[in-house]
């Protein structure tokens, strides 16, 4: 069975993205820790991170270092986290948060927002793209 993410690759559910290149796509969290929080994947479903190969894990970090530096100028915050858990959904991830405080990359206190404030947060990050 699919992953929710590959569905999102598919275009089967929607996304708010921010970035995209053939291999790997970056779309915001929609149960953020903060306002432009952001997953980067593989397009290609691997559960495990470490799984990767060497020369696909370390183009997704690449990539994910643009999204991150886009992010942190985007957003008001003193800068963006980084981290990889993978327990929520059996495809590789690494979510981008950025930060205030230490609270929040804990995944315990959530933002709540509308479907046009991503979509605003997200063409706001593709702008430093």
């Amino acid at each position: 069975m699919s992953s929710i993410f590959t569905k999102i690759v598919n275009k089967e559910i929607p996304c708010y993205k921010v970035a995209e290149t053939p291999q790997f796509l970056a779309f915001l969290d929609v149960n953020p820790n903060a306002k432009g929080h952001t997953l980067c994947i593989p397009k290609k479903e691997i559960d495990k991170i470490f799984d990767l190969e060497s020369s696909i894990y370390l183009e997704l970090m690449n990539f994910s270092r643009t999204v991150a530096i886009a992010i942190e100028k985007a957003m008001d915050c003193k800068r963006v986290g980084m981290t990889v858990i993978g327990l929520e959904v059996p495809h590789a991830h690494v979510h981008l948060i950025p930060l205030n405080h230490m609270e929040d990359a804990q995944f315990i206190k959530k933002e709540t927002l509308l479907p046009e404030e991503f979509e605003a947060l997200a063409k706001k990050i593709k702008a430093y793209l």
